[in-house]
């Protein structure tokens, strides 16, 4: 609990702003359907946006009782947890600046597809 549960409570709250604030409109027009932009827009706001898993799971929720596709989700899931500060920094560190960009990409590359296949599956 002492790991997580500030995360939680951020998502938690996150995730009381946006269903004050945010229209289910914008969030069907972002990241809704089976669209290849929705998947992507997620993926690209999953970089910056890091939570943990647990602070993230109520913003989800409430995106996609507003309109997110699932695939739109998986995608922000997977991009998270990738590309947190620490990971970032352990690979620039490690391989280079060049294996540094060539890493971001593969993440938003497999996080793209991925999303892709989970909304033609679901």
């Amino acid at each position: 609990m002492k790991a997580t549960g500030l995360y939680f409570l951020i998502g938690i709250a996150l995730s009381a702003l946006f269903q004050r604030y945010v229209p289910a409109e914008a969030m069907v027009a972002l990241f809704g359907g089976n669209e290849a932009l929705g998947v992507l827009m997620a993926a690209t706001i999953g970089v910056p946006l890091y939570a943990c898993g647990g602070g993230t799971i109520p913003l989800l929720q409430q995106w996609l009782w507003d309109g997110m596709s699932v695939g739109s989700a998986a995608s922000f899931m997977l991009t998270g947890p990738s590309t947190k500060i620490t990971n970032l920094g352990a690979v620039k560190i490690v391989l280079g600046v060049e294996r540094f960009a060539l890493y971001l990409l593969f993440v938003m590359v497999f996080s793209l597809m991925t999303g892709l296949v989970v909304n033609l599956v679901l």
